[in-house]
């Protein structure tokens, strides 16, 4: 993924998980975790079309770690805020 766009998706994503989750349609869970469905769906509804591994390679290079998958792989979160 060109640095550029990794660095756009992770601050849309720090936009819907951490300060803005309703107005894209996300519900987050306890400790503020959302299904990385609902999440790569909002994300592709709001014109930021990304994928499953798009996604996991912002999770594990950020360096920051700014997010995190639980255990399953089935939830996200943002880790700051």
């Amino acid at each position: 993924m060109e640095e550029r766009r990794k660095t756009n998706t992770s601050k849309f994503l720090s936009l819907i998980l951490r300060h803005q989750p309703a107005e894209y349609g996300l519900v987050l869970e306890a400790n503020g975790w959302a299904p990385v469905a609902d999440v790569l769906n909002a994300c592709t509804k709001h014109g930021h079309a990304v994928t499953w591994n798009e996604l996991e390679d912002i999770v594990e290079t950020n360096e920051k770690k700014r997010f995190s998958f639980d255990e399953s792989g089935d939830r996200i979160r943002a880790n700051q805020g």
